[in-house]
């Protein structure tokens, strides 16, 4: 476990992040070409999203055939070049295991259409419900919805049957009881880890198991009956035993999860996984929980969950992911901060923020840099499923474009799909031609080559925030409290580790703000460890953070 808590993971988006043959999408080649930037920067891993043959209806997590690699992304020599290349400069790489859905094209889904009742039980079937007679499909089995709309079951004629898709239409849900489908899978880890793979992030993992009793959610959408459900921890041990991945660095993506079972997830002791994305903090803008609904972010919220999630976690020794961003998420300089007055302020407030906590922070690409939301004006300009699939329903509800457009703005997945800025050329130096999705118009300015010759750059920063975390045993292993805790505009802890001290206070607010419990006076015998302003006022300037050392 030691040897996960100083290691801070840097995400990857493939098709985004450089394109080295100019085809308008980024590919593993044009990772290979980024590494020593990468090294650099300080990181340890480097978590790319899947890159396998695959149609592309949900950007790659429809995988299609998990031992092979796409060709818009390159070849088996490529990746084996990147894992070696990424080694020699002290690198490793994480890969995304996509194993609670399949895509429709799969040679499993395909051979269970043929008939093939082998295949068949790899996939979750049902019968529809008021059936009038043979061959009349009737109603789905139940009322659950999927992740980007409307009902998560399909009937397909072909199979006589609904089949149940969690996400997309085209990426059926695998049948986890299946013994067959457990031992595929830990097949699929165990092929990639022989390769040379030193860690694996799981999507939405504890969705695999799904309720024994198929039944209406009467009070939602349907995923408190299949999130964290029977056997997921069985089922989890049992890859991890099976795979030979115990001891490796391994997250899962918990989707609508609790603080018990993470608890669960990455305790040492269940041999699981080392830790747990939980999304909690990043829905306090969703109004009544619906994120295509908007509102100001609940900061009361965020820091409570904060809070108990850090505590909560310390106290039953699992292990959090510390994230704002990844490639489901807008941008959250433009989320939580000021993408433009107080842009560099706040980007480098936030990054402190989680850096500084208790677990493994992950820098999803362009974060370094303060990159912003898209700022798209047209639906056009959209190629995420979800976007489009809302966009939809939200002029169905009876949404003006301008207002379903303002929506997609702040939400968007693709806010964090942009291509990689790193320079202020045509495309942003990400590639020869125009990219698969537009750019963010603001890479003229907002790009690596600029952030490289300032030395008070949002980048140099993050190379601090990953310094110290190796440097400092107690950011990687300090207890944690939560002070302020009924300041509305402050989030600050303290770490604590052998006698020594951090404090570390982040005013959210495009103002300056006071304490309530001390005075900035109070640590004039402590050391500024880092900050985004130089020195130190009576209050907390606009987005600023101060962090302060001493022993005791």
């Amino acid at each position: 476990m030691a040897d996960i808590k100083n290691k801070i993971v840097y995400q990857i988006y493939p098709k985004s992040f450089k394109d080295s043959n100019g085809d308008g999408i980024g590919d593993l080649r044009g990772v290979i070409e980024k590494l020593d930037y990468l090294a650099d920067l300080g990181v340890d891993y480097l978590w790319l999203t899947p890159f396998f043959v695959s149609p592309q209806k949900d950007n790659g997590y429809d995988v299609a055939d998990y031992l092979a690699i796409d060709p818009r992304f390159g070849t088996m020599a490529d990746f084996d070049e990147l894992v070696q290349a990424a080694a020699a400069k002290g690198l490793k790489i994480m890969l995304d295991m996509v194993l609670c859905h399949t895509s429709d094209q799969h040679q499993w889904f395909q051979r269970a259409l043929a008939g093939d009742e082998k295949y068949r039980q790899y996939y979750i079937l049902r019968d529809g419900r008021h059936k009038k007679s043979e061959g009349d499909p009737g109603e789905p089995p139940t009322n659950w919805q999927c992740a980007f709309g409307g009902s998560a079951w399909q009937w397909e004629p072909r199979l006589g049957k609904w089949y149940l898709h969690l996400h997309d239409v085209s990426q059926p849900d695998l049948d986890w009881t299946n013994p067959q489908v457990r031992e595929e899978l830990a097949k699929v880890v165990r092929f990639w880890k022989e390769r040379g793979v030193a860690g694996f992030r799981f999507d939405v993992i504890n969705l695999i198991a799904k309720p024994e009793i198929f039944a209406d959610d009467t009070k939602g959408l349907g995923r408190r009956l299949f999130a964290d459900g029977p056997h997921i921890h069985e089922y989890l041990r049992e890859l991890v035993q099976k795979a030979g991945i115990d001891g490796m660095m391994t997250v899962g993506e918990m989707a609508s999860t609790d603080l018990p079972n993470c608890v669960l997830y990455t305790r040492p002791a269940d041999h699981e996984l080392s830790m747990a994305f939980s999304f909690h903090h990043l829905k306090v803008d969703y109004k009544d929980g619906d994120k295509w609904s908007l509102m100001e972010p609940d900061m009361a919220e965020l820091k409570r969950l904060f809070a108990d999630w850090q505590t909560g976690m310390a106290k039953a020794d699992g292990w959090n992911a510390l994230f704002w961003c990844n490639h489901d998420q807008p941008r959250i300089v433009s989320r939580l901060g000021d993408d433009k007055k107080y842009r560099v302020e706040s980007a480098k407030m936030l990054a402190a923020c989680i850096h500084l906590m208790r677990g493994t922070p992950y820098i999803y690409q362009g974060e370094e840099l303060g990159m912003t939301n898209a700022g798209y004006t047209s639906i056009e300009d959209y190629r995420d499923v979800e976007s489009l699939n809302a966009y939809r329903i939200l002029l169905e509800q009876g949404k003006t474009e301008d207002e379903a457009l303002k929506i997609l703005a702040a939400r968007s997945r693709d806010n964090g799909r942009t291509p990689m800025q790193w320079s202020n050329q045509k495309y942003a130096g990400f590639s020869t031609v125009e990219p698969w999705i537009p750019l963010t118009k603001n890479y003229t300015a907002i790009n690596v080559e600029a952030a490289q010759k300032n030395e008070n750059s949002i980048l140099a920063f993050y190379k601090t925030l990953i310094k110290l975390r190796h440097e400092m045993p107690i950011i990687a292993e300090g207890d944690i409290r939560f002070i302020e805790e009924d300041n509305p505009h402050v989030i600050a802890y303290e770490r604590a580790w052998q006698g020594e001290r951090l404090t570390v206070l982040c005013n959210f607010r495009p103002t300056s703000v006071k304490l309530c419990h001390a005075t900035l006076q109070d640590f004039a015998g402590s050391q500024k460890l880092i900050g985004n302003y130089p020195g130190r006022e009576e209050r907390l300037r606009p987005y600023e953070v101060l962090v302060f050392y001493s022993r005791t």
